[in-house]
């Protein structure tokens, strides 16, 4: 089977009607949780941003707490783990802003996970690619917006 792409599924979605169009979002929903999830996002949280945001610090908070802290092994799938899920939330958004905002919190909150990170170079290697990763995404806000996310970052590096 073809799959059919943007352009043509975006002027075959221009003949539909109303209720057509809502048939087939929620006939999509059914078949995989991120149609779901990225739904949700569309019609409850795109308008809510920095609840948006909020929403998910909790979340990370929550699976920050999860962690089992018995041997790096687990410690480093479960951030893995927790670093999956913010991407995709991330993509969801794809707001430049929310982005940094998430992985900062995720990095501070990285960083003051005990037993310390810096024993385990894995888990330094993570760190080290986020916040280079952070660095890139912050050249492409304003001015204004980089100056306030580089002082949080340079609080990162201390």
């Amino acid at each position: 089977m073809k799959t059919a792409t943007a352009k043509e599924i975006k002027t075959e979605l221009a003949d539909y009607s109303h209720q057509q169009l809502i048939d087939l979002c929620l006939r999509l929903s059914q078949f995989k949780k991120e149609n779901k999830e990225l739904l949700s996002y569309l019609l409850f949280d795109a308008t809510h941003e920095e609840t948006y945001i909020i929403n998910i610090k909790n979340e990370i908070d929550e699976l920050f707490l999860t962690i089992n802290t018995a041997s790096y092994y687990y410690i480093k799938k479960t951030v893995r783990k927790i670093l999956r899920t913010l991407k995709k939330y991330i993509r969801y958004s794809k707001n430049k802003e929310t982005e940094i905002e998430v992985l900062l919190y995720f990095c501070k909150k990285l960083k003051n996970l005990a037993p310390s990170i810096n024993h385990n170079n894995t888990l330094l290697n993570l760190y080290n690619r986020e916040i280079i990763l952070i660095k890139k995404k912050i050249t492409v806000l304003h001015e204004d917006l980089q100056y306030d996310y580089k002082l949080e970052l340079e609080n990162l590096n201390l």
